[in-house]
C-alpha cells in the first residue's frame, strides 16, 4: 500500500573525511533500494553533495526532512550541520570531521527516542577525533549503552550469514585483558549473546563456542592459568546450571584454522584482536557489527573510515548494504520472537504427586 510505513532506517553520515558517505551513495543509488525500508540520513546535503560530485558519481532524488516530515517509498536527509560550513578533506582526520560525525549520531538516537525511527545504521567513525565532552567513549558500542541502553548492557557481535563473533573485552589495552578476563564478565556477555542469537537470530538452541584467552588453551597451565582457572569452569558452570550450550575453551588459531567455527552458531573471543581478526580475514566483504543487547537495533560495517582510499571512488559498498539488511532482519526477528513470547498459554496439564488446580476453559476468568 502506498501510505504504508515501511522500516526506518536511520543512516549516520560519519566521518565525513572518509569512505562513508561514498558506501551510503553507493548502496542508496539502486533503485529499488527503497522499497524494502525508508532510508534516512543524518548528515549534510552540501557534504553529500561534495562526495558525489568528487566522485563523479549520478545524482538521485532525495527527499530533506522539514518539520519532521518523513516521506515514505523515498531516500529523505535530515540535516545535522547546522549552519556551519564543513570542509572536506579526504583522508584528513580533523576534529571538525569528528564534530559532524557526532552530531548526526545524536541526531539519530534522538529521533530513534522518538520513535521516529526503528533501527540505525552507522557510517565508520574516526575514534580519535569525535572525542569532546559530549562523547568520551572508546566507539559506537559503549556511547550507545550509556544513551539508550535504559540499564542494559551490550555486546559486540560480528556476523555474516556464516559466522558470529561476540567479544567479552572490546576495546581495551591488550595488557589490560586478563584482568579483565572473570566469571562474572564472562557470564554477562555469555547471557547477552545466548539472547540475542535466540531473539535477534532466531536459533532456538544456540551451539557457543568459547575461544582460550592464552595460546594453546593455556596448556594446562604452563602458558597462562586462565582456561583452567577461570574460563573452563564458568563454561560448565553455565551448562550444568542453565543449559546454557557452550563449549570450549578453545585455542583460537586451530580453531579457525582448521574450520571448526562452522560447527557453531556463534564464538565467543576475550578480546578485539582475537575475533576480529580472523572474522574480518573470513568475512571481510559481507561481514557486519551489531550493537546486541539494546533496546535499539544499530548495524554498521566492519570497515574503518578508510582515510587511505577516500575520494577514489574505489570503496566497497557491500558491508555496508549487508549493514543495512542485518538492521531489518534483527528487527524483524525481535517483533516475531516478541509476539511468540508475550502472554504464554497458562500450564493446562497436571503433574502426578502435585496439587493442581483444575481450570474450567468453558467460563471466563
Amino acid at each position: 500500500m502506498a501510505n504504508e510505513r515501511k522500516i526506518r532506517v536511520g543512516i549516520t553520515q560519519g566521518d565525513t573525511n572518509g569512505i562513508g558517505y561514498e558506501v551510503i551513495l553507493k548502496t542508496l543509488a539502486v533503485p529499488e533500494f527503497n522499497e524494502i525500508c525508508t532510508p534516512i540520513i543524518y548528515g549534510s546535503s552540501k557534504i553529500m553533495t561534495f562526495h558525489r560530485k568528487a566522485l563523479d558519481m549520478p545524482g538521485f532524488p532525495v527527499n530533506t526532512v522539514r518539520n519532521g516530515q518523513i516521506k515514505e517509498h523515498a531516500i529523505n536527509l535530515v540535516e545535522t550541520c547546522g549552519n556551519e560550513d564543513v570542509k572536506v578533506e579526504f583522508g584528513k582526520a580533523d576534529k571538525q570531521a569528528g564534530r559532524a560525525a557526532f552530531n548526526a549520531l545524536e541526531a539519530a538516537i534522538s529521533d530513534f527516542k522518538a520513535d521516529g525511527i526503528d533501527v540505525i545504521v552507522t557510517a565508520p567513525i574516526n575514534k580519535e577525533n569525535i572525542q569532546s565532552e559530549q562523547f568520551t567513549f572508546p566507539g559506537h558500542t559503549e556511547y550507545l549503552e550509556t544513551c539508550v541502553g535504559d540499564g542494559d548492557k551490550a555486546l559486540m557481535v560480528l556476523c555474516n550469514e556464516n559466522l558470529r563473533v561476540a567479544l567479552v573485552t572490546t576495546h581495551m589495552p591488550l595488557a589490560q585483558v586478563p584482568a579483565a578476563i572473570t566469571p562474572e564478565a564472562i557470564k554477562e556477555k555469555m547471557h547477552i549473546f545466548n539472547h540475542s542469537l535466540q531473539r535477534d537470530f532466531g536459533i532456538v538452541r544456540p551451539r557457543i563456542a568459547v575461544l582460550s584467552l592464552n595460546p594453546h588453551s593455556g596448556e594446562n597451565g604452563l602458558l597462562g592459568n586462565e582456561e583452567k582457572d577461570i574460563i573452563a569452569p564458568t563454561l560448565n558452570e553455565l551448562y550444568n546450571d542453565e543449559r546454557i550450550l557452550c563449549f570450549g575453551p578453545y585455542a583460537a588459531d586451530g580453531f579457525f584454522g582448521n574450520g571448526t567455527y562452522r560447527k557453531f552458531d556463534g564464538v565467543l573471543a576475550m578480546y578485539h584482536d582475537q575475533g576480529l581478526a580472523a572474522f574480518k580475514t573470513l568475512a571481510m566483504d559481507d561481514g557486519v557489527n551489531f550493537t546486541a543487547g539494546l533496546p535499539c537495533v544499530r548495524t554498521s560495517p566492519d570497515h574503518g573510515t578508510g582515510y587511505d582510499i577516500a575520494g577514489q571512488n574505489v570503496a566497497h559498498e557491500n558491508s555496508f548494504r549487508q549493514a543495512i539488511y542485518t538492521a531489518i532482519d534483527i528487527y524483524r526477528n525481535r517483533q516475531r520472537w516478541d509476539e511468540a513470547h508475550t502472554n504464554p498459554l497458562r500450564k493446562q496439564y497436571f503433574e502426578r504427586g502435585k496439587d493442581n488446580v483444575v481450570l474450567d476453559l468453558t467460563k471466563d476468568e
